[in-house]
């Protein structure tokens, strides 16, 4: 077996910059630091209404014993009507990403 060493030039842009994924995913993760979603913002990240959202995410069991800020969670469930939703972007955001399945798979 023959070993071929090539030198290969890729122009960047000056306006762009190379960084590893490690770095994107930590300023990823700074962007939502400190940042708290309403209901209106969840409905935009996930393109759905909150009904759906309420129904498949916030209110089974298997789900909210995790968000619920009473049990240790990052989503603050309205006590009264007129309260609003609360959720700790960054949090919400991570379960959303490692949940995704079975979010989904529930819907059917």
């Amino acid at each position: 077996m023959q070993q071929l060493t090539v030198q290969l030039s890729i122009p960047i842009p000056a306006d762009s910059v190379l960084i590893s994924r490690v770095e994107l995913d930590q300023l990823k993760q700074q962007e939502l630091a400190g940042v708290y979603w309403s209901m209106k913002d969840l409905e935009q990240r996930l393109r759905r209404k909150d009904d759906w959202i309420k129904t498949n995410i916030l209110y089974p069991p298997r789900f909210r014993n995790i968000l619920d800020v009473e049990k240790g969670g990052f989503v603050f469930y309205p006590q009264a009507k007129g309260q609003p939703w609360s959720f700790q972007a960054s949090k919400m955001a991570e379960f959303l990403d490692m949940r995704f399945g079975q979010i989904f798979k529930a819907e059917r």
